[in-house]
Parts: structure tokens; sequence; C-alpha cells
């Protein structure tokens, strides 16, 4: 059971990898960078299509990277 746990774990990490590198870069201007991004903060729309559903998938992946982290301790401490 860890075994298949410790592998899960392994491809969901990589897919964690590839799904962040996919996902569109944002630009952002000189001022933008100097000031930390403060004014795209509270201007921010949402973001439609592929951007949306690249930010979903990364989350549900993170999320199954941490139940399977924890599922993972609880076994190996008992």
């Amino acid at each position: 059971m860890q075994t298949l746990l410790t592998n899960l774990l392994i491809v969901d990490s990589i897919l964690i990898v590839i799904a962040v590198l996919m996902q569109p870069s944002k630009q952002q201007d000189a001022l933008s960078a100097l000031s930390g991004g403060a004014t795209d903060l509270f201007g921010k729309a949402k973001s439609r299509g592929f951007e949306a559903f690249m930010e979903k998938v990364t989350v549900v992946l993170g999320v199954i990277f941490f139940g399977l982290a924890i599922a993972l301790v609880y076994l190996s401490s008992h």
C-alpha cells in the first residue's frame, strides 16, 4: 500500500510541474515589477478559458499531493 501511494505521489508531483509550466505567463511592465504588483491585485479580471482550466487543474493536483503526503505519513507512523 505504501509503495502504491509513493508511486502515485511521484506521478502527481510530475503532473504538478507540467501543469505549472503549461500556465500562460503574465506579462508585467517595469513599473509593476518595482511596485511589487500591488496595482494588479485589485484590478485583476477573472481568468477565462485555458488559463482558468490550468489554475483549477493545478489546485486539484495540489490537493491530491497533500492528501497523498498525509496518507503516507499516517501509514509510516502506524
